[in-house]
């Protein structure tokens, strides 16, 4: 019963506010104290009970009653910040207050002329019983960093959220001024070896206080996309500052409690159906905040600071903690903490049981890509170490299960490029070429042809599924996909069959007239594929007799590439084909074979599912710099000017160098994916009126088209394996890929060309797309309570498949 009464008083309590139309008094404690003193409400009867039509009336029409609201919830929090909880009533003040504050604050951003409410001085609202000792520096707090620093503390607090260390009884409570947080570390990992025993009511309580703090970092879903990467989100900067004590501790904390997460627990069948996991709600929140508060200022990658560099740290605006403290993680055993625990994560929705549903399978596995890549991003000695070992291949599986499995969906197609952008980062590293060479011997059921090869052969594999069954939405991937697969062909030591054969079928589907001709990017697809295989016929040939022997096969694509029609009247005649296939890709004859066992077939979204729109990213090229590999193995950057094999700067007239392959401009203005399609529809009705592709333009590409290499070796190669096939009436190919495996091309080919690697650039484009997809998902997964449903976001719309 006396739920159901608390919750009747709240309920008065709520309609009271909303009624009244005079201010009630910051002083009334004996109106203020129904909403948090009495009562024991859950987060989700907050959200029930106080409905945000209401939530917008108070603000309307007595906006002064909701600022008494907000101040005395704060108020509340940093008493009790001060005074450590000790009673039971005083931990349930404190829960009701964040509760009432996660409900309202969404509504506070929403509104322009509310935003600077928090960062507003409260007049004579200094720290309870603290004004008369410092006014002139407690006293002036603004509203926002109280909040904060109560929060931080509360995170800390004996008995509330931490062990307490002190026995005895209330008498003897920690005094919350004088404890050292670094003592009380939630879990064991990096920079800290105790583990403490579990205990779920710490918790829920450290899961309510997280929330809160997300809610707080939130405003930025509030304000539009913008191209000024030096935006800095206020509530952030200041709780990743000096300015908070716990800084190290609480990053200590989230991270450690990530890594050190075992969603599988003792491996009792159906345990995550018996009990709910606790601690699996904590990881959460926890992976939301460190994903959320590693934003570096500006769009310039940070570097953990040097004193040489101090003085430009300071102007380009406080520095960031939480990024600090990532970029300085160092301890060889700390990496392999971190990357084993994400690597077992990420993994866990792979795992294949003999009992269906028997084991608990995470969702957060987008927060953790979006983790990993900031570890990678802002800790270059981790991403060394990761590819130092096969590690890296521990996470390079899932990410592919992820893109085979989302490629199909389109409200997946976030997930689909933070993939593709994890694994352009690595690419860039020669080390990851080296480590694909590892067989392949899982089995994780994926939606691919069964082959027997490397995790090279699983990748190509992985990225012709996607390019040829995937979405519509996915073109603008193409580019990336196929730059990785040219950033690490000079280091495959042997392709199967079916990889080789995958890799031919793309070059026929891209090389047909009709697709070259009918956008000003399409060329750019058939440059990588070829630079892909004169890099492993010019450093690897001698494992490769698969490839050669498929270039050899397929040798009528390179004959029709040398010969492409550059008249006018061929141009018109492939144009018109055009219109009667419009399919982008032919789907056919790429010899589908039977799926892996046990695997699903990837499927849309299902009608009704939410998605956040995303901005347009960046063309490949702005995503990239090259290097090239100079002979002891280091990386030399490329000056702009381009060499002519580079795709990018096939110098064509009528479309500018820097557009990616969906053809998109590349002013500073972020579209929305909706937007972009929308122009993408317009401007394909309008293609055929603009765009024009001329016999001059085709020539300044055609004539750069690298296949000097592989038309050598078709010269050499082809006279000898059919003189073979003559001699011997071979028909059996395995006779034919022994002689091309024991054969050599040394002295006959042109001299190898210098290696040229696409590194990953960092840029305000990327570090925008990076801020909305990583808002949109914490949007989307935050949907019990649904915070943010139904406000007015900004940052990005909300679609419905």
């Amino acid at each position: 019963m006396g739920n159901t009464d608390s919750k009747l008083k709240f309920r008065k309590a709520v309609i009271q506010l909303t009624t009244k139309t005079q201010p009630v008094e910051a002083t009334d404690d004996a109106f203020w104290d129904q909403f948090w003193a009495d009562t024991a409400t859950t987060v989700q009867d907050v959200f029930a009970l106080v409905p945000a039509a209401e939530i917008r009336a108070v603000r309307e029409e007595s906006p002064s009653n909701l600022a008494t609201l907000c101040y005395k919830a704060v108020e509340k929090l940093v008493q009790a910040a001060e005074s450590g909880c000790p009673s039971e009533r005083d931990k349930q003040v404190v829960l009701n207050c964040t509760r009432i504050l996660t409900r309202i604050l969404p509504y506070i951003f929403e509104d322009q002329d509310w935003r600077g409410f928090f960062w507003s001085t409260v007049p004579g609202a200094g720290r309870a019983g603290m004004d008369e000792m410092d006014d002139d520096d407690e006293g002036a707090r603004p509203l926002a960093e109280s909040l904060l620093l109560a929060i931080a503390d509360l995170l800390f607090c004996p008995d509330f959220t931490v062990q307490s260390h002190k026995r005895g009884g209330p008498e003897s409570a920690e005094d919350m001024q004088s404890l050292d947080s670094c003592e009380y570390i939630w879990e064991a990992g990096v920079g800290f070896a105790q583990s403490p025993p579990l205990n779920y009511i710490h918790d829920l309580n450290r899961t309510e206080l997280l929330r809160l703090l997300l809610t707080c970092f939130s405003e930025a879903m509030y304000l539009p996309p913008s191209s000024d990467g030096n935006i800095l989100n206020p509530w952030v900067t200041f709780f990743c500052s000096t300015e908070n004590r716990h800084a190290l501790p609480l990053f200590t904390s989230l991270i450690n409690v990530v890594c050190a997460y075992d969603p599988v627990g003792y491996g009792i069948p159906y345990n995550h159906l018996l009990f709910s996991d606790y601690r699996e709600q904590l990881v959460e929140q926890a992976v939301q905040i460190l994903i959320v508060t590693l934003e570096h200022e500006g769009s310039q990658p940070h570097r953990a600071p040097s004193p040489s560099s101090m003085d430009e740290q300071d102007s380009a605006g406080p520095d960031n903690l939480f990024v600090n403290y990532l970029s300085r993680i160092h301890r060889e055993e700390d990496y392999d903490f971190v990357l084993k625990g994400l690597a077992r994560l990420l993994t866990n929705p792979l795992t294949q049981t003999y009992l269906p549903n028997s084991t608990k399978k995470i969702q957060f596995h987008q927060e953790l890509l979006v983790l990993f890549w900031k570890l990678c991003d802002f800790n270059k000695k981790f991403l060394f170490f990761v590819l130092k070992s096969s590690d890296v291949l521990d996470v390079l599986v899932p990410i592919l299960y992820y893109l085979n499995d989302a490629r199909a969906d389109q409200s997946r197609v976030g997930l689909m490029h933070i993939g593709v952008f994890i694994l352009l980062l690595l690419s860039g590293e020669r080390n990851f070429g080296v480590r694909l060479n590892k067989p392949y011997s899982l089995h994780v059921p994926m939606d691919i042809p069964v082959f027997t090869g490397t995790h090279a052969d699983l990748l190509i594999v992985v990225f012709h599924k996607i390019i040829t069954s995937g979405h519509q939405r996915l073109q603008p991937l193409y580019d990336c996909l196929l730059t990785i697969v040219v950033n690490v062909s000079p280091y495959l030591k042997s392709l199967s069959m079916v990889a080789a054969n995958k890799l031919l079928h793309l070059l026929e589907a891209f090389s047909t007239n009709w697709f070259l001709f009918s956008a000003a990017q399409n060329h750019h697809l058939v440059f990588f594929l070829l630079e892909a295989f004169n890099n492993i016929i010019q450093y690897q040939f001698d494992g490769n007799c698969n490839l050669v022997y498929a270039i050899i096969r397929k040798r009528s694509v390179f004959h029709q590439l040398a010969n492409l029609p550059t008249d006018p009247a061929s141009i018109q005649k492939a144009l018109q084909r055009k219109k009667k296939s419009p399919d982008t890709i032919s789907r056919t004859n790429s010899q589908e074979t039977v799926s892996m066992e046990g695997s699903r077939p990837a499927v849309p979204a299902e009608p009704g599912t939410l998605k956040a729109s995303l901005v347009a990213m960046p063309g490949i090229d702005k995503l990239t710099e090259k290097s090239q590999v100079s002979e002891d193995g280091t990386m030399v950057a490329v000056p702009q000017t381009e060499t002519p094999r580079s795709p990018e700067h096939s110098g064509m007239a009528g479309a500018s160098d820097t557009e990616s392959n969906s053809g998109r401009d590349n002013e500073d203005v972020f579209y929305t994916e909706a937007e972009m399609a929308r122009r993408r529809l317009s401007s394909a009705s309008s293609a055929a009126a603009y765009w024009n592709p001329t016999p001059e333009w085709v020539l300044s590409w055609k004539s750069k088209l690298p296949l000097q290499t592989i038309m050598r070796l078709l010269q050499v190669l082809v006279p000898q394996v059919e003189k073979i096939c003559i001699d011997k009436g071979l028909t059996d190919e395995s006779e034919i890929l022994k002689f091309l495996q024991h054969g050599t091309l040394v002295g006959l080919l042109p001299v190898p060309h210098p290696i040229l690697i696409r590194k990953y650039q960092a840029n305000a484009g990327t570090a925008m797309w990076f801020r909305t997809y990583m808002w949109g998902v914490v949007y989307l997964r935050n949907v019990d309570p649904p915070i943010w449903y139904d406000t007015d976001v900004r940052l990005f719309e909300i679609q419905r498949m």
